[in-house]
């Protein structure tokens, strides 16, 4: 007997707000300030450079210079750190999800069923904390690709190696 077509209409949706996320390390906030001090170091420096060597014959308005670099850096700041607050993950038993932004929020969910692979990398300044970014590679367009920055290097390998376990079956 041949096995009847059916297409129910769904009602009931998994609501998605009962996932219980988890905070990134509040370590990684350091180096996310790190990488900002640096990029501002040496901006800072060229205004200086700049100013000094008078390159752009802007001497009687290089105070300006400053500001906008100043400026630009309390922005970057500000965002980077009401940003931090905002990423988050979910381990689950058949899927991982990150959700992270301020103005554009996303919520990516990877079905383990569709994970080709798992890694993991380590910077000279998360290292330092022993922290690591966990990297998930989906067998689709690498848009599809997850990424967590920011988690310590032991609670990372733990998730790899059961994320690992459940695509090898």
């Amino acid at each position: 007997m041949a096995d009847t077509f059916q297409n129910n209409t769904i009602t009931h949706f998994p609501d998605i707000s009962k996932i219980n996320f988890i905070a990134i390390e509040k370590k990684y906030l350091k180096v996310i300030l790190l990488n900002i001090g640096i990029v501002f170091t040496v901006l800072f420096a060229a205004v200086f450079i700049i100013d000094y060597k008078d390159l752009f014959e802007l001497k009687e308005h290089s105070i300006w210079l400053y500001v906008v670099v100043f400026i630009f850096l309390l922005i970057t700041l500000s965002i980077k750190i009401i940003g931090f607050k905002k990423k988050k993950f979910a381990v689950r038993e058949k899927d991982i999800s990150y959700k992270n932004g301020i103005f554009f929020r996303t919520l990516t969910t990877v079905p383990f069923n569709r994970i080709q692979h798992v890694e993991i990398d380590q910077g000279p300044f998360s290292r330092y904390f022993n922290l690591v970014t966990l990297s998930v590679f989906t067998a689709g367009d690498s848009s599809d690709d997850l990424t967590i920055k920011g988690l310590i290097k032991e609670e990372a390998t733990k998730i790899k190696e059961f994320i690992s376990n459940q695509i090898d079956g």
